[in-house]
């Protein structure tokens, strides 16, 4: 045990001499961006993919790249030696597994991927033993691009005896995966994740609010960029990030504002009930909020910096600045 009473983490990476050939069949349910991706390179590395999503549109275009599209959950995880959720939060999974399990086989394997909160987690791992599948808990570091090209870190928590099976998937999907015990419905892997989103979202709630104080006050905000670079507080993510506002290159999303504030809002929840406040990551949850509220939801999150502007106090402070 560490000193925060989690088991210790382990971290396997790929090397060329790992590699794995041999093939698993894969259930995937949910196409969203890093369910697609996570499908393709699965195809790609020679396993059998079946995909379902929601709306079957999004999963269309996985059938050039090999993949079966199915029409029910259920026919999706049908025999598979892997089931791969993947899906918007917690509740949407446990809806969707509730139909699927009953047709996995007993003992397959169930990659839990979705960012869920620790609730859900508990929730999810129940259903598993109810349906005899080994169940892992594994969320996922990275955003689109990583995603695409199969450099996702996976966070993993699950017992030893089915890793085996799991094995040729993470290396398909990932260059990199950290261990945290094997008890998936212990929430250890999901617990490191929420850890690490309350930073990514905490430095693109500021780096919005800097490149909006930076227009507010008339400051070129490249004049900004170019005045921290190379130095301590310099930030590969925050050029990034500005660099998608700056160049107007909201979309496709890397990791959706609407997203960005569920994940906020579990991040809070999680500290509340261990007694830590989280101020950065509440405030986050709003400014989120409020982005979408103005239709960015679906824009990628470093979106949030529209959430500095209110038209009625702006107008305000320019009259200000005239009188």
């Amino acid at each position: 045990m560490n000193q925060y009473g989690q088991g210790s983490t382990t971290t396997d990476q790929k090397g060329p001499d790992m590699s794995d050939t041999t093939t698993r069949t894969v259930g995937v349910l949910g196409t969203g961006i890093m369910g697609a991706a996570m499908a393709r390179n699965l195809a790609r590395a020679g396993h059998t993919v079946r995909v379902w999503n929601r709306t079957r549109a999004k999963a269309e275009p996985l059938a050039a790249d090999g993949a079966q599209v199915t029409g029910t959950p259920a026919e999706a995880v049908r025999d598979a030696d892997v089931v791969l959720t993947m899906l918007y939060d917690g509740d949407t999974v446990l809806e969707t597994m509730r139909e699927a399990a009953p047709a996995a086989r007993q003992g397959a394997v169930w990659m839990q991927s979705t960012t869920a909160g620790l609730d859900s987690v508990r929730s999810l791992a129940e259903l598993a033993r109810t349906h005899g599948l080994l169940f892992y808990d594994a969320p996922v570091l990275g955003t689109r691009q990583p995603a695409e090209a199969g450099q996702l870190t996976v966070l993993a928590a699950g017992p030893d005896r089915g890793r085996d099976v799991l094995a040729p998937v993470l290396d398909a999907v990932g260059t990199r995966t950290v261990w945290s015990g094997e008890d998936g419905a212990a929430a250890g892997a999901t617990r490191l994740k929420l850890v690490a989103n309350s930073w990514v979202l905490a430095v693109t709630t500021a780096a919005g609010e800097a490149l909006a104080l930076a227009k507010g006050l008339g400051v070129d905000p490249r004049g900004f960029l170019d005045l921290i670079s190379g130095g301590p507080l310099d930030m590969g993510y925050l050029h990034a990030k500005a660099d998608l506002l700056l160049d107007d290159r909201l979309l496709p999303p890397s990791f959706a504002v609407a997203t960005a504030e569920k994940d906020a809002r579990l991040i809070v929840r999680a500290g509340a009930r261990y007694g830590v406040r989280l101020d950065v990551a509440a405030a986050s949850a709003e400014r989120f909020a409020r982005a979408a509220a103005q239709g960015h939801a679906q824009e990628d999150m470093a979106a949030a910096y529209f959430a500095s502007f209110d038209t009625e106090a702006s107008e305000g402070a320019e009259a200000a600045d005239r009188a």
